[in-house]
């Protein structure tokens, strides 16, 4: 757990990840040895769903996953504030605070419209970014994205809990399972069972619904947004190079929204999974890192080149699309 002013963050390192008798991935470097990755979680997540990707990748970066306030175990803010803006500062507090940037800055769902804002206001925090399935404004939402962004309408949460409260805790998570994956077949009986267990954990917490719906609240707010707080601005003001992911078969964020976030992020490239749905590091965890390993190979042969006077720069320029 990490303190800060009003704020208190959980974030699983990849240690906790390694296999017995040796670090993260077995991969015999030392601590500081590999750049440094953030992950950020996305609406009712947490930390844990980075987890085989964070596996994935161990000896290529070391990885820390954070769980947003409100969510997995950090506890709520102190202010209340669960606004895309709000999360977004808790992320840049916490990479101040530990001295870790500029890092590798992945992000899904909400926590890729977090990362995005972060990326903007704060470019010497982020070498790059990674967005599975962005929650980047989109109007209208498509249809089966609607039940969820319902939560921010005033008494609609407690309807929900009183309407699923006799639901064992399997039928709950597979809900949530089925809503995320593109084929819910894909989710292991273990990995239904320990979502089921974690799922009824955080619904006993007395702010479980309050973060869920003021969470929900901040992103609508955000789709609404304009001026230079508008997130699609934010996005185009972004100079860290850029992997946008997204699923053929996603029911929260619509695929064709991948053509203008691959325009307005200046330096990006594209990876669509036709099969995949929302969560697309948990489904196909191997081939998201295989497209983020490309992504910090070139990032890292970009900073190489010396420029004229033999210089390495700390970040290679990013070329805006057309030139």
């Amino acid at each position: 757990m990490v303190s800060l002013p009003g704020l208190t963050l959980a974030v699983r390192g990849l240690r906790e990840d390694a296999p017995e008798g040796g670090d993260a991935g077995g991969s015999g470097t030392e601590p500081g040895a590999r750049p440094r990755a953030l992950y950020v979680h996305g609406l009712g997540g947490s930390s844990l769903n980075w987890s085989t990707l964070m596996l994935q990748l161990a000896t290529d970066v070391e990885g820390e996953a954070l769980d947003l306030p409100g969510f997995g175990d950090s506890p709520p803010p102190d202010n209340g504030d669960y606004s895309v803006t709000g999360h977004a500062r808790a992320v840049i507090r916490y990479l101040d605070s530990s001295g870790h940037g500029p890092v590798h800055l992945l992000g899904n769902s909400l926590g890729g419209a977090v990362v995005t804002r972060v990326a903007a206001v704060r470019p010497d925090l982020v070498r790059t970014l990674t967005l599975v399935s962005p929650a980047l404004p989109e109007i209208p939402p498509q249809r089966t994205a609607w039940p969820t962004a319902m939560l921010a309408v005033p008494g609609i949460a407690g309807l929900f809990g009183r309407l699923t409260r006799d639901w064992p805790a399997e039928r709950r998570a597979g809900g949530v399972l089925g809503l995320c994956y593109g084929d819910p077949g894909r989710v292991s009986p273990e990995d239904l069972a320990a979502a089921a267990e974690e799922y009824e954990r955080r619904l006993g917490l007395p702010y479980f619904w309050d973060a869920m719906v003021r969470s929900t609240r901040g992103i609508v707010n955000a789709y609404t947004l304009g001026g230079q707080h508008a997130l699609w601005r934010q996005a185009e003001r972004v100079l860290a190079p850029t992997l946008l992911i997204y699923g053929g078969r996603d029911q929260l964020v619509a695929f064709r929204v991948a053509r203008r976030a691959s325009a307005a992020f200046r330096d990006s490239r594209l990876l669509v999974l036709p099969e995949a749905g929302h969560v697309a590091m948990m489904e196909y965890p191997e081939i998201v890192a295989d497209a983020f390993r490309g992504l910090i190979d070139e990032t890292a042969r970009s900073v190489r080149r010396f420029d004229g006077r033999g210089a390495v720069p700390a970040q290679a320029p990013a070329t805006p699309k057309g030139d």
